[in-house]
This record gives structure tokens, C-alpha cells and sequence, in this order.
């Protein structure tokens, strides 16, 4: 028995933004204790995954201004996540072909490094702003990075259609 083929649907910039509200709300869920350390950056995760899937429709800009959002929702530091996020959607616009040639396990290693760079962008304000670097909330590092082949999985199968090459 032959499986169907499956080929990308074009990604609709309403499923875009939904995707990227999601993580917003995902990120304010109230996280406490260890799960506060160990929450991964959904935003970040998302915003990665789309400036290397679709870096002309998702960039820099968009991650400045989703990271503007993301301070206003947190009441951090007004322009904190706008940078991390600008940092890591360069890194995935420029970045994204060498990303496509890997298949996922690759790609998880090669993203660790652009996750690590956003964390280190936060620990870089949190010491400039408060005199010590939180090193704990690196593990949200570690986590961010093994969502990457789920969320990776997850929005390919929403993008998939069967294709039947025999109509009838």
C-alpha cells in the first residue's frame, strides 16, 4: 500500500499571526518556581521558525515589533525582547538556507546556537540593569531548543495536503 504524496500548502499570513498571538499568550501564562526557569521562549521559538521558513514575509522588523509587544505583555525592560528578537531573526534570515539543508535533528543543533544568543542577550540586560546574570534561565535555553522538532513537526503537517496523482 502506497502512501499519497504530500506537498506544502503557501503559508497564509493570517495563520502567521495566529501563530505568533499563541506564543504571546503561551508566554504570559503565569510560570512559577522551576517552571518559571525551565518555560521555554514560545515567541522566540516561533519567530525562529518562521524567519527561516519564510525569511521574506517574516524578518527582522516584524520580530522588532512582536519583541516591542512581548515588553509591553511582560512589563520588562521597554526594548529587551525587541532586541533578543531582532538578534535571533537576523540569525534565521541569514541563516535560513544552511538551516533547510539539515534535516530536523541537524537543525536543532544548528538553532541551540541562535537560542543561546537570544538568552545571552537577556542575561547581557538583566546584568547591565540589576548587577548579576539569572544563570538558571539559560535551562529555558535547553527547552526552547528541544521544542524546536515538535513545533517544526507540528506546523509542517498543518501546511501538508494529500495529493491523489489518479482522479476519479
Amino acid at each position: 500500500m502506497r502512501t499519497k504524496p504530500e506537498i506544502q500548502l503557501p503559508v497564509s499570513n493570517v495563520f502567521i499571526v495566529l501563530s505568533v498571538l499563541a506564543a504571546l499568550f503561551l508566554n504570559g501564562l503565569p510560570w512559577e518556581g522551576v517552571a518559571l526557569m525551565l518555560r521555554p521562549d514560545f515567541v522566540a521559538l516561533v519567530m525562529l521558525y518562521w524567519c527561516t521558513h519564510k525569511p521574506v514575509r517574516v524578518g527582522v522588523g516584524l520580530s522588532w515589533m512582536v519583541g516591542m509587544i512581548a515588553d509591553v505583555a511582560d512589563a520588562s525592560l521597554f526594548g529587551q525582547h525587541a532586541l533578543a528578537y531582532t538578534l535571533l531573526a537576523f540569525g534565521g534570515v541569514v541563516l535560513h538556507r544552511r538551516l533547510q539543508m539539515f534535516d530536523l535533528r541537524q537543525q536543532t543543533i544548528q538553532v541551540f546556537g541562535i537560542f543561546a544568543m537570544t538568552y545571552a542577550v537577556y542575561a547581557l540586560i538583566n546584568w547591565q540593569v540589576n548587577g548579576l546574570v539569572a544563570w538558571p534561565y539559560f535551562l529555558g535555553c535547553l527547552t526552547s531548543t528541544l521544542l524546536w522538532t515538535p513545533l517544526s513537526i507540528l506546523f509542517q503537517t498543518m501546511r501538508q495536503k494529500k495529493v491523489d496523482r489518479n482522479p476519479t
